[in-house]
């Protein structure tokens, strides 16, 4: 239950804290040197099918941010969670912190992407052939792993 663990859980909100202020940053840091248009959005092969205003460069880091904090709050309030195990005294902190360990995993993993994607926008580029896989397999992973985990320690 390492990523579970309150240090652990710190650590990682700590560096999506960093992300989000670092990609905020970096923005109007070089927003002079930003193309007037930037990728609005990529089909499945990772082309740009819209092109937008610099300004909405600022909505994925928003989004993130709304992302972060919603799942940090969740994380506050572990008796609302639907656990899809039976919660007892003997198992709660147990089966608490798998879950908190999977919110925290996917919390990174996700504000990670957001800022990969803000930067990827801000250069004017198309999405790397290795993006969605890069991200979506992690996140993937951590549900699997976490419910078996789950499943096991109930």
């Amino acid at each position: 239950m390492l990523i579970g663990n309150r240090f652990i859980g710190l650590i990682i909100n700590v560096i999506c804290v960093l992300q989000i202020i670092g990609i905020v940053i970096y923005l109007l840091v070089a927003w002079s040197s930003i193309p007037d248009q930037i990728p609005g959005h990529f089909n499945a092969s990772g082309e740009v099918n819209r092109w937008d205003s610099k300004s909405t460069l600022f909505i994925v880091p928003i989004i993130s941010f709304v992302i972060f904090t919603t799942m940090t709050v969740i994380e506050r309030f572990p008796h609302l969670w639907n656990t899809g195990v039976r919660v007892t005294e003997e198992n709660k902190f147990r089966v608490y912190g798998i879950l908190r360990g999977l919110l925290i995993s996917v919390k990174l993993i996700v504000v990670t992407m957001f800022t990969v994607l803000t930067l990827i926008q801000s250069l004017a580029q198309e999405l790397p052939v290795w993006f969605l896989p890069v991200f979506i397999t992690p996140i993937m992973i951590s549900i699997v792993f976490h419910i078996v985990w789950l499943i096991r320690a109930r």
